[in-house]
């Protein structure tokens, strides 16, 4: 075939677009990778301020242990004594908590931790110690601890005492932790008389630091929790959600009421045939903006981008009966691509819409002005430029309405699509021929 008749041929002309559409699938997967790193090297940073000022804590408990002697007879007629522990939950828990968040910063990364104090007390009911068919002589009530799971105990900022009763104690490290999610926190040994008392009641503070969230177990047969902060961007996490909250500019407030009806394990059990520490509800603090989500979201929509941009040149060339080279096209679609590269890049330091706008002002500028260049023509570089600002601007609204993108996306590609097949709708496709540039520099000339 002729050169001539190769340059004019529509059919080669759709299938090295479509070729080179294919081909720069190729640089927005590395961008995909990009983003990918960007995330990783965030999350670094993230892992690197919490391990320095503390992780995000769980608060399991309080809970009380005993330990619980069988003594078995063996085939031989021997005793030999085998300890078990008793897991004992309060009936009421109640717990108070305000958390101070702080912004810190490693490198361009942004961190959020806090200060808390969590105020907790409750009842426990020793009653149920009678009530489940234990021995009591068998129990060594003398070593009965009160277990306090937190998840690092670098966040402790003062000395933890606790009002047991008419008793003031100090907590110790460490906790029996055999039935728990938590491998670490604090425990002191209370007095149980069974002979006195069916009940005891608790109280003490907790002072924190931690970073991300701040969740808590409930224990309690009846666990109620409130929480509040000036953080406005919490996202309540965990099995259970905030029977009420409140949001606004100042701050958020959220109140919690859990049943032992909510929950998969009882109020007392021996050994670890139940696990709490599982069943977690608490907030975590978000930072409003999460740049890089947003970027790939974007950067989902670059094949169907590129394919629209390819699509309204090739629309270009056969209104205007001019030729595009397909080289001006990968040009011109790695262009397209740099846009993410770009977007990236400033939106780890501006707002994110400002990067979007930076990045898309600089992506049109390059593209329409090539156009220009190459066509010869003001009027097709400003018509591939409003086609680029519709373009751009219907993916930036798609990116912030998330609940409705799939919604708005699918309704303007339908519009998009429609609109093509209006402008089309009168091409003779088998005796169309691809022009050159001369009808454009007549259109030069005459102006």
């Amino acid at each position: 075939m002729p050169a001539k008749d190769l340059k004019s041929n529509v059919v080669i002309k759709v299938v090295s677009i479509i070729v080179l559409v294919v081909i720069l699938v190729i640089p927005t997967t590395l961008i995909n990778f990009l983003i990918n790193d960007r995330v990783n090297v965030k999350n670094n940073a993230i892992e690197e301020v919490s391990h320095s000022w503390s992780k995000g804590q769980t608060i399991v408990g309080p809970y009380i242990t005993i330990p619980y002697y069988n003594f078995p007879i063996d085939s031989l007629g021997n005793i030999r004594p085998f300890e078990k522990t008793i897991y004992l939950l309060p009936n009421t828990l109640k717990m108070d908590g305000e958390l101070i968040p702080e912004v810190r910063y490693r490198g361009i990364h942004e961190v959020v931790v806090y200060n808390s104090n969590v105020g907790i007390s409750g009842e426990f009911d020793f009653s149920l110690l009678k009530e489940e068919g234990l021995i009591i002589e068998n129990m060594a009530l003398d070593r009965a601890k009160l277990n306090v799971g937190i998840s690092d105990l670098k966040g402790i900022e003062n000395q933890v005492q606790i009002d047991w009763d008419d008793e003031t104690k100090y907590f110790d490290p460490s906790i029996v932790s055999n039935s728990t999610n938590v491998v670490s926190g604090i425990n002191t040994i209370v007095n149980i008389d069974l002979d006195s008392t069916n009940t005891k009641k608790f109280s003490f503070n907790l002072n924190l630091k931690g970073s991300q969230h701040l969740y808590f177990t409930p224990v309690g047969k009846t666990t109620k929790a409130h929480l509040k902060s000036s953080w406005d961007s919490p996202s309540f996490s965990g099995k259970f959600l905030p029977d009420n909250r409140e949001i606004n500019d100042s701050g958020f407030e959220a109140n919690w009421e859990i049943l032992h009806l909510n929950r998969n394990y009882p109020q007392l059990w021996v050994n670890d045939e139940f696990k709490i520490g599982l069943e977690n509800f608490g907030t975590d603090l978000m930072l409003p903006i999460d740049n890089y989500t947003k970027s790939d979201r974007v950067i989902k929509y670059a094949i169907l981008f590129i394919a629209l941009t390819f699509l309204a040149f090739f629309f270009v060339e056969i209104m205007n009966k001019i030729f595009i080279h397909p080289i001006q096209y990968l040009l011109v679609g790695l262009s397209l691509v740099v846009f993410y590269v770009l977007l990236v890049s400033f939106s780890e330091h501006l707002v994110y819409n400002l990067a979007y706008w930076l990045a898309t002002t600089l992506t049109l500028l390059s593209i329409s002005g090539y156009t220009w260049a190459i066509t010869k023509s003001k009027a097709v570089g400003g018509l591939i430029l409003g086609i680029l600002v519709i373009l751009y601007s219907f993916i930036f609204t798609i990116i912030q309405l998330e609940d409705y993108s799939l919604l708005i996306g699918s309704i303007g590609i339908f519009l998009i699509l429609s609109f093509v097949m209006f402008m089309s709708r009168k091409i003779d496709w088998y005796e169309l021929k691809l022009g050159d540039n001369q009808k454009i520099n007549n259109l030069e000339n005459k102006e």
